[in-house]
């Protein structure tokens, strides 16, 4: 087939690894990240993937050291892969490839270059997304276009749901371009910067609630940023209220003289929105523990409970 030094980390990088050694793509060593503590970790693990096929593994905190440099440039691998590795590639290390230097972005390109392309996507309210196979270039996400995977997002999908999609697609790209790889450095097309943007990284405070907006951006920031990722928040009576999902329902408020606003109706939870739309939620954290009607009713009574600064 051909040989390849990947970098690789998260889903995506697990699924394109295992992809590349189904094919029996010559893979010498494999290079990804540390999992971090505080993050939760709802994809596969690369390096136990790597080391349980008898792949060299490594986590290097510089990967474009002169040891480094050394190690892979002595590999002379035709290809090298970055697969939702976190962090640039040094062009020294691109330049070892002898054919191309490629990466696979979970966006369509060149929409969503950057960070975070798939929360950023659903809280845009995109109905599509996709995944890019490209030229690594000086600029992040910038090179030729080798070849794309489109993946849809429903109304409802959360970020989760969005990046598994993404991970099986970038498995199928990956499967579907080996020919095209083996026979030598694909052909890519130019990337037309000026027909995207690029995005930086999300922290957990962009989780903010913003009550004055309508239930549209509520109900796509909510599924842009449902657990596993950190969710979106609000303080209640100065407690801290994470919000895990929404429903689209297409309903008027039942109260739009409270709204925002959140009540229980026959066991079910919902959300009245300034636009006096409501949202049917899936899910609630008060201080870190699960707040189900009857939980909320322990602490601001019976009625609806009013959102915003008035809560505070």
């Amino acid at each position: 087939m051909f040989s390849a030094v990947v970098f690789a980390y998260s889903e995506v990088g697990y699924r394109c690894l295992q992809t590349l050694i189904e094919a029996a793509v010559d893979v010498p060593i494999v290079l990804t990240h540390e999992d971090s503590p505080g993050e939760q970790q709802w994809f596969r693990s690369v390096a136990r993937l790597a080391a349980g096929r008898g792949i060299e593994t490594a986590a290097p905190s510089d990967p474009a050291s002169s040891a480094w440099l050394a190690r892979i440039t002595a590999l002379a691998p035709e290809y090298v892969f970055s697969f939702y590795y976190r962090r640039m590639l040094d062009p020294r290390l691109t330049a070892c490839a002898s054919r191309a230097a490629l990466n696979v972005h979970g966006s369509l390109l060149p929409k969503y270059r950057g960070r975070a392309p798939v929360n950023w996507a659903i809280l845009n309210g995109e109905t599509e997304t996709g995944v890019t196979l490209h030229y690594m270039v000086a600029k992040p996400d910038a090179g030729p276009i080798v070849a794309q995977e489109r993946v849809p997002i429903g109304i409802d999908d959360t970020a989760l749901a969005v990046s598994l999609a993404v991970a099986e697609a970038a498995a199928r790209l990956i499967r579907r371009e080996l020919p095209r790889l083996a026979a030598g450095a694909p052909r890519g097309r130019e990337m037309d910067l000026s027909l995207g943007s690029y995005f930086g990284g999300r922290r957990p405070e962009d989780g903010r609630m913003n009550w004055a907006k309508p239930a549209a951006s509520v109900h796509n920031l909510l599924r842009a940023v449902a657990p596993p990722f950190p969710g979106a928040f609000t303080e209640l009576q100065g407690r801290r209220l994470v919000f895990a999902g929404s429903r689209w329902i297409g309903e008027p408020a039942h109260h739009p003289e409270l709204a925002p606003c959140l009540y229980e109706e026959e066991g079910a939870l919902f959300l009245d929105c300034a636009d006096r739309m409501r949202l049917a939620l899936t899910g609630l954290m008060l201080d870190g523990e699960p707040a189900g009607g009857a939980a909320l009713r322990r602490i601001v009574g019976s009625g609806p409970v009013r959102l915003g600064p008035q809560a505070v």
